[in-house]
């Protein structure tokens, strides 16, 4: 776990949006739930020159008691629901629940009049989450999705060269998400049909949809390799996103050792190649027909195949800045809810799951 010390001094070192705001009030964010693997983000949060931190509601008791000896939440406010909610000022939620609990409080705080960040996937109900994302719209509200691989460096400098025509006609990618799951985490998993593909292939499915739009069509080939009567998660899937003239692949798979090098974003169009592994510490791979340069800089991206190291940097801190920055309208937001149903739509049909 990272401190707000330790948060600051790593990003620090790294390249950032550039859209904290020293010295403007600080945005009010409450966080409903602790059940999601991703709930810590909260520290982030705290650590942020754009967001106070006015509490946290648990409303599960076991994980109530839970959090209360938690070093990462206990020193928060524990508050209900409505205490919560009827803060002065609240500018904000983050819903952090377990999955199944995820729509249900996002809902509450949208018709609360709440801006949410809401962590991922989105819920099992294709019409639920629709109708969240319609009232929102309606009210002017921000809903922001927790995928954590929308502000990864590398994947920030790719869409960068997209925009600028770098790489051509994308004619495919691939992406593959996957871990060694232990027995609890696969269990856990297992609520949901959709396997680890609703699980984890969501995050790369959010990173296809950003750069090829809405598929035509999916294709789910889902498999199972451990079976045992009280284990029925579907381990190990595939899915192919067909388009006119592009063709993607998703991977995602719970038995992958060493997996987490092994997830990768690769983007194939007519006048280069970027292949970004791995996800989480990035290291870019560029193959380019000529070369190219970004206006108003110097740096040069030459003829041929070049790497960028990244290296690790702090998942989330980009994501809050932004996520303040759409709020207070000083950016345009660059996932509206049209992008997020596309990416919920696919992600439930290379899933295996209704709509």
């Amino acid at each position: 776990m990272m401190n707000r010390r330790t948060f600051l001094a790593a990003a620090a070192t790294l390249p950032t949006l550039g859209l904290a705001a020293p010295g403007k009030p600080r945005l009010k964010y409450l966080q409903i739930g602790i059940g999601h693997p991703h709930a810590n983000k909260i520290e982030v949060y705290e650590a942020s020159d754009d967001w106070e931190v006015v509490g946290i509601v648990e409303e599960d008791p076991e994980l109530l008691a839970a959090a209360k000896e938690n070093p990462t939440y206990r020193d928060f406010p524990f508050l209900t629901l409505e205490e919560g909610l009827n803060i002065e000022g609240l500018s904000a939620v983050g819903v952090e629940t377990a999955v199944r609990d995820l729509l249900h409080y996002a809902e509450i705080a949208v018709d609360a009049g709440f801006h949410v960040h809401l962590d991922k996937p989105a819920g099992a109900s294709f019409a639920d989450y629709d109708r969240i994302m319609k009232k929102a719209d309606a009210s002017g509200l921000v809903v922001q999705m927790g995928y954590m691989y929308r502000f990864n460096p590398a994947v920030m400098l790719l869409h960068r060269m997209l925009k600028a025509g770098w790489l051509g006609e994308v004619f495919e990618t691939h992406a593959v998400m996957s871990k060694v799951m232990p027995p609890a985490s696969r269990q856990e998993v297992d609520e949901f049909a959709g396997g680890t593909m609703f699980e984890l292939g969501c995050h790369i499915i959010d990173l296809t949809v950003g750069v090829l739009g809405a598929p035509d069509r999916v294709t789910g080939h889902a498999r199972r390799v451990l079976e045992t009567p009280d284990d029925t998660l579907v381990d190990n899937m595939l899915a192919v996103f067909e388009y006119p003239k592009a063709t993607a692949t998703i991977r995602s798979t719970a038995l992958e050792v060493e997996g987490f090098s092994r997830r990768h974003f690769v983007v194939c169009g007519t006048e280069g190649t970027c292949h970004i592994q791995p996800l989480d510490r990035p290291s870019l791979q560029l193959s380019l027909s000529q070369e190219r340069k970004f206006d108003g800089e110097e740096a040069v991206y030459k003829k041929g195949r070049s790497e960028i190291q990244f290296g690790p940097y702090p998942r989330y801190v980009d994501d809050a800045a932004d996520f303040a920055a759409t709020i207070r309208g000083e950016k345009e937001n660059d996932y509206p809810a049209s992008h997020d149903l596309a990416v919920q739509r696919a992600v439930l049909e290379a899933s295996g799951m209704p709509i």
